[in-house]
């Protein structure tokens, strides 16, 4: 399946739905909402955090894997910012608080994990690569 590379900044949200859209196979349209609300969350995070010194970009792949001997529709997220591992860097909320005294933000990852079957992050030559692996539902 081919990528989509758009620059890093909020309005290229419409075109990567329309990629996900485009890319996701029939098999997994059942867990097409999860797949485009996580993307969203993951890129909205690169386009205002990534780039703080200037204009970056990201770079979007669907494509369907085996991974543990079981199918994923897998979705990478690449960008060329600072190391920042969103997994093991970003703090868990506490969503026990009531929701007045929780801040602003910080459920975006939490959300992720929630919705997706398994996630990776990995530094490779400069880049920050996210995986995220969605199951498909019957």
């Amino acid at each position: 399946m081919p990528s989509l590379t758009v620059p890093a900044n909020l309005e290229q949200l419409s075109q990567v739905k329309e990629y996900i859209h485009t890319q996701v196979p029939k098999d997994y349209t059942s867990v097409l909402d999860h797949i485009l609300l996580a993307a969203e969350e993951l890129l909205v995070n690169v386009f205002t955090h990534a780039y703080q010194e200037g204009q970056g970009q990201a770079e979007l792949h669907c494509r369907v894997v085996v991974h543990n001997k079981k199918e994923y529709l897998c979705l990478t997220v690449k960008d060329w910012g600072p190391y920042f591992n969103p997994f093991s860097n970003a703090p868990d909320p506490n969503v026990d608080l009531n929701i007045e005294d929780r801040p602003i933000g910080g459920l975006g990852i939490y959300l992720i994990k929630a919705i997706t079957a398994h996630t990776e992050y990995k530094r490779l030559e400069d880049t920050n690569i996210v995986d995220l692996y969605f199951e498909k539902k019957l």
